[in-house]
């Protein structure tokens, strides 16, 4: 059970959330379809010498802070597989912040 004083560290760490899933989706979308076809077919391995290791940070700091926001109770965890999932989908990143979207509403009209 959340109690009123969690509320707005909840409401950030959603927040947070959302944002870094919207970076993550952002760093995978350009990784795939820029970086990816520059080195096949531009011959260019610069890009995914450099986009890819910003993308698995990314990817990285994104399922670190999933586990918290679960553990920490602010999404409920059946809402964990699918938001693990998207992640490794192209454009995945954007069903999750629509998951984490509702999820920061409802906490918030709990208030």
């Amino acid at each position: 059970m959340m109690h009123n004083q969690d509320l707005p560290s909840d409401l950030d760490q959603l927040r947070r959330m959302r944002l870094l899933s919207l970076l993550e989706g952002t760093t995978l979308a350009i990784l795939i379809f820029v970086a990816v076809p520059l080195r096949h077919l531009g011959g260019y391995r610069g890009a995914t010498i450099i986009m890819g290791p910003i993308h698995g940070t990314i990817f990285l700091l994104y399922i670190w802070m999933l586990v918290q926001t679960i553990s920490g109770g602010s999404i409920p965890r059946r809402d964990a597989l699918r938001l693990v999932v998207a992640a490794f989908v192209p454009f995945g990143a954007f069903f999750n912040e629509c998951i984490l979207r509702k999820a920061q509403a409802k906490l918030a009209a709990s208030a």
